[in-house]
């Protein structure tokens, strides 16, 4: 009997008080979860779990909370407004360890939603695009349901997988989910030029999406011999790639190959990852395991944040006591790159927000979450400068921070901190 099915007749497999896993990021497979939403007359308690997913999340809908309850183990904008109306959750957990609440049974799965390329003539299918924490939830799930593409490109590495490991298959023909590279603004361009600048020769690279890893990744044409070991990447690194400064000739993980564990970007990126064997996909047990980050020398992890005190610690997963986005792989790439022999961890933001709100603060908001802590973290870097807390008392932190926040506020900062201080 053909494994090829609709997608109304596939997502039966969903009974009520189930737990479904969704493959993340750029492979979302929309096509399931519209027709799960379907069924939503059909069903009651089912739980949906996921990182953050692309384009529309219809379960997420809050008149639907009977039959939906959405678990984000790292939240986003289609799906933040659930943590706040009552029909959503949100599950800290590093994304090292994230497949491990799926292998140990921390979190049974019934189903697992996944997004592949159409298989081979050997009958293998391939992720594609995420492989995070999908292999976990395929090996554990009781069924698997594959939305087919034949625009899904084919990567090597962890997320090859036989037809026969796929209960029901629905064929689509649709483009990846993109996301093109925004414009760098002067003050990201100078924070970029400024994380340039801690990079030496023969580094390996961790970054993320936006305009301030790729204002960083702009400044390092002059490099050589830099590797690529990280959560994700975009189109910032293929110029890098194609001109052999990126080539993770010493690398000393997975050499020769470029690692990652999920992908966002523009046509372009999934074009070049296509069949490339330079480029591996990885489960993010192995990507950011931190033992395995730090056998690369020279790491060097950039991260962002939404904001960070004078004492060095980091807040990047919420505002205040409003959870915004979720720990994801920070503070895998900080330690392990804070461990690598020669690397660096640093944490790249503006000084201000867009309203113009301080960014390095006297001290994080009531509630605010530290995702990375003082005792680990090493630089901070705005277009001001950066302060290299490393081995820094609290006095010396404070003074290096003050000296890259906003000119304006520096004064107004310093006082409402050692104001504080004092009455301690």
């Amino acid at each position: 009997m053909s494994k090829y099915v609709t997608a109304a007749e596939a997502v039966k497999v969903v009974k009520s008080d189930n737990r479904v896993y969704i493959q993340a990021a750029a492979a979302t497979p929309a096509v399931l979860t519209a027709a799960l939403t379907e069924r939503a007359n059909e069903l009651k308690n089912v739980e949906i779990c996921h990182l953050h997913t692309e384009g529309e999340a219809p379960y997420a809908n809050p008149e639907l909370k009977d039959s939906f309850h959405v678990n984000s183990f790292f939240i986003g904008k289609n799906v933040r407004h659930t943590l706040t109306v009552g029909n959503g959750s949100y599950t800290p957990v590093f994304l090292s360890e994230l497949p491990w609440l799926f292998r140990r049974n921390v979190l049974p799965l019934d189903v697992a939603f996944i997004h592949v390329s159409p298989p081979d003539i050997h009958g293998y299918c391939s992720l594609g695009v995420s492989v995070e924490a999908t292999v976990a939830a395929i090996e554990n799930a009781n069924y698997v349901v594959a939305q087919v593409n034949p625009q899904m490109p084919r990567t090597f590495g962890d997320g090859i997988l036989h037809i026969s490991e796929i209960d029901f298959m629905v064929e689509v023909d649709e483009p990846i989910y993109g996301h093109a590279p925004d414009a760098i603004t002067e003050q990201e361009a100078k924070i970029g030029e400024y994380v340039a600048s801690l990079v030496e020769d023969e580094s390996t690279l961790q970054m993320g999406i936006g305009s301030i890893p790729n204002a960083a990744l702009t400044n390092l044409k002059n490099h050589k011999n830099l590797g690529l070991h990280t959560e994700m990447f975009s189109d910032g690194v293929i110029d890098l790639i194609e001109s052999d400064v990126i080539n993770c000739d010493y690398k000393g993980t997975v050499r020769g190959r470029a690692l990652a564990t999920f992908l966002i970007g523009s046509k372009r990126l999934y074009d070049f990852v296509n069949d490339n064997p330079f480029i591996e996909m990885r489960e993010s047990s192995f990507v950011n395991d931190t033992a395995n980050i730090r056998r690369n020398k020279k790491m060097v992890a950039i991260n962002s944040a939404i904001e960070v005190d004078l004492t060095g610690q980091v807040c990047a997963d919420s505002i205040g006591c409003r959870m915004y986005s979720g720990v994801g792989g920070q503070m895998d790439f900080i330690r392990g790159a804070s461990l690598s022999e020669g690397g660096k961890a640093i944490i790249a933001l503006p000084s201000v927000t867009r309203k113009g709100q301080n960014r390095i603060v006297p001290f994080l908001k009531q509630g605010a979450g530290v995702v990375t802590t003082r005792s680990h973290v090493q630089y901070i870097v705005t277009e001001y400068g950066i302060a290299n807390l490393y081995g820094k008392t609290l006095k010396q932190r404070a003074k290096a921070l003050i000296n890259i926040a906003h000119p304006e506020h520096r004064e107004q900062i310093e006082r409402d901190y050692f104001t504080e201080i004092n009455k301690c």
